[in-house]
């Protein structure tokens, strides 16, 4: 089945989804705006220090959100959480019955909330293990191997046949592009053991300003992340989502196989003084445990601490 892609978000992320896909031969249209996206459009897109090693693909379909007019067949949504009412907006406008909508944002339970508003549609819940930044417009650099996506309905979730074809479809596509692709049973456990990893390292890299390398190590900013992963390893047991396997080495593994250099996209947004997804992926922290009445001691001290420096 030959689908047709479209990236919701053609940064670090959705970026080196659509460059996988194309470099593998899929239909591809890369959404993006600003600098970026006049690079796309004029040089294609760069991958450098990837799995697959350098590469650059030139043409590639790019353009901006609001240009787009046909019917996709999957929307990979991958803006940031404060940029989610844009794709939103593009969903409304061109998604039909039959688009599958695949959100891989950091912030825990986004397909969920996306499926309120379109509830004819199928949207899953996903994310997606990447390290990865924008090193110059229409160039996207990576900071490991590791890259997998990991999407699937949640449970009592229904779809129709044509949509789960697409869904079938869509792990052979990625897997055929050189990105693992996961499609779980399990979605709501296996993405907040995503949010366990992402969550913390980028509180704790905030609060110490620090990158990969100085968790690498010993030392206070390693203990402080493997202290907020079991924190949030209690609140996954209250929230009966049964992560199974030992979440911290399972995430300090990920963190050993990163560049030193590898930092958070949250951390670079705070860097330039922009908007950030501090809110979904730290402060919710704190919501969600108070709602299932779960003590968090190191994420809220962290948490006053990031509050306190003014971040919003």
């Amino acid at each position: 089945m030959k689908m047709k892609y479209v990236i919701a978000g053609s940064g670090a992320v959705g970026g080196s989804i659509g460059a996988f896909l194309a470099r593998a031969g899929k239909d591809v249209v890369f959404l993006a705006r600003g600098a970026h996206l006049k690079a796309l459009q004029e040089q294609g897109i760069t991958m450098k220090q990837t799995a697959k090693g350098d590469f650059t693909l030139c043409p590639v379909k790019a353009m901006t959100m609001e240009a787009y007019e046909d019917t996709p067949d999957v929307i990979f949504v991958c803006v940031k959480g404060y940029s989610l009412k844009e794709a939103a907006e593009l969903i409304r406008r061109v998604a039909v019955r039959e688009t599958v909508v695949i959100p891989v944002l950091n912030i825990y339970g986004t397909g969920e909330r996306l499926q309120r508003d379109f509830p004819e549609l199928t949207i899953t819940d996903g994310c997606i293990y990447v390290a990865a930044h924008i090193s110059a417009p229409g160039e996207i650099t990576h900071g490991g191997d590791i890259f997998r996506v990991v999407y699937g309905l949640r449970p009592g979730q229904q779809a129709g046949r044509i949509q789960m074809e697409k869904l079938d479809q869509v792990k052979i596509d990625l897997d055929e592009s050189g990105i693992y692709g996961d499609y779980t049973q399990q979605v709501k456990r296996d993405a907040f053991k995503k949010f366990t990893y992402v969550s913390p390292m980028a509180a704790a890299g905030e609060y110490f300003h620090a990158q990969a390398g100085e968790f690498q190590r010993e030392g206070e900013p390693r203990e402080t992340f493997i202290g907020m992963v079991r924190e949030l390893e209690g609140l996954a047991k209250a929230m009966k989502l049964g992560l199974q396997a030992d979440i911290v080495e399972a995430n300090l593994k990920i963190l050993a196989d990163l560049s030193p250099q590898a930092g958070t996209s949250m951390q670079r947004d705070i860097a330039r003084g922009g908007a950030s997804e501090i809110q979904g992926l730290v402060y919710h922290v704190e919501e969600l445990a108070k709602e299932y009445g779960v003590d968090i001691p190191i994420y809220k001290k962290v948490i006053d601490e990031l509050k306190a420096r003014g971040l919003s």
